[in-house]
């Protein structure tokens, strides 16, 4: 029987605390998602949030490229880490990190630029997506990074960015199709509608990604 997931804060916080301890450097070390940088080398940067930021790898990249950011997470053991690798790069004034559950926080005003990189938070993963995306301020971007749907997806393990597990749990899974479809062409322009399968260093399994971008029409 496959395992189900709450995503909660007591979830977050075992994660990222067997994070630390299955792998100690990897959550000051690894990288923002290479999407990342394809998918904004064309905008001027501005205000974004980078919702479910763990560690903090998209948040510092963001800022280090003149990006002025709020960073939202559930698990204060991963702020804690994201806010001390921002401090070794330098870009603390230009990141604001946030303690909270995004199933219930809402930003005092829109983005230029909303973000997420492989975030589950304790609500159906479509439905949060569309709740981020309210938070796009007109002419800004939304990019959805995600776990791309597969049988695999059915199998118990969790396999959040390049941590542990191999697989993604069922309800952390989506497709491009269902992220598309509640992207309405009357209010989003989708720039980018991809699925990847792609191999990480010192990762057995690949990853199968979903990359969404879109922007607000005015």
């Amino acid at each position: 029987m496959t395992e189900q997931h709450e995503f909660d804060r007591d979830y977050w916080e075992r994660h990222w605390h067997q994070a630390q301890h299955d792998r100690p450097g990897a959550m000051s070390t690894s990288p923002a998602h290479p999407y990342l940088a394809r998918e904004t080398v064309d905008l001027a940067p501005g205000s974004a949030l980078d919702a479910g930021c763990g560690a903090g790898a998209e948040a510092i990249w963001l800022a280090s490229h003149g990006w002025q950011v709020t960073a939202v997470d559930i698990a204060p053991v991963a702020l804690a880490r994201a806010a001390r690798r921002a401090a070794d790069s330098g870009v603390s004034e230009r990141v604001r990190w946030v303690e909270a559950d995004l199933t219930e926080w809402a930003p005092e005003s829109p983005f230029d630029l909303v973000t997420t990189h492989y975030a589950h938070p304790a609500m159906p993963q479509l439905a949060f997506y569309d709740r981020i995306a309210g938070w796009v301020a007109p002419g800004g971007t939304l990019l959805i990074v995600g776990h791309l749907h597969t049988p695999a997806a059915t199998e118990q393990g969790h396999g959040h960015g390049q941590e542990h597990g191999h697989h993604p749990p069922e309800e952390a899974s989506v497709t491009l199709a269902d992220i598309t479809a509640g992207l309405e062409s009357v209010s989003w322009e989708i720039r980018t509608a991809e699925e990847h399968r792609r191999t990480v260093p010192g990762r057995e399994a690949p990853l199968h990604d979903v990359v969404v971008r879109a922007t607000r029409r005015r």
